[in-house]
């Protein structure tokens, strides 16, 4: 696996003859409209800085279940979940449901649930 170093050095030979204006012009042009900060984020690419990306739904998985206190094995027997798919959510590789979306408000607001889920 690549450290974060050589991957934002090769970002940096990749976007190294990048024209940053044009690039944004061209896509805020297909947007229809201004888009604040793309022109920043293109000059960071080029400039080879690179950060993770965390979704709304990710901070949510992971809320919830750190509002319970349990592991992420627990948690995903709580949810009927297979815990895998609760680390693709917690990770950001996928996003939850809706209604998965709609439980982890729930208990992420009251924790307490979590056991009348269990106990049923």
């Amino acid at each position: 696996m690549e450290d974060h170093q050589s991957i934002a050095d090769a970002m940096a030979k990749q976007f190294a003859n990048l024209d940053v204006d044009a690039v944004a012009k061209a896509i805020e042009d297909d947007a229809g409209q201004a888009l604040p900060g793309l022109r920043q984020s293109l000059q960071e690419a080029k400039d080879g800085k690179i950060g993770r990306v965390t979704t709304s739904a990710q901070i949510l998985a992971r809320s919830a279940r750190a509002q319970t206190g349990l592991t992420q094995q627990d948690f995903a027997k709580v949810i009927a979940t297979p815990v895998a798919t609760l680390r693709d959510w917690e990770q950001g590789r996928f996003e939850p449901p809706g209604g998965v979306l709609c439980l982890l408000r729930l208990i992420r607001q009251h924790p307490e649930l979590t056991v009348e889920l269990v106990e049923g």
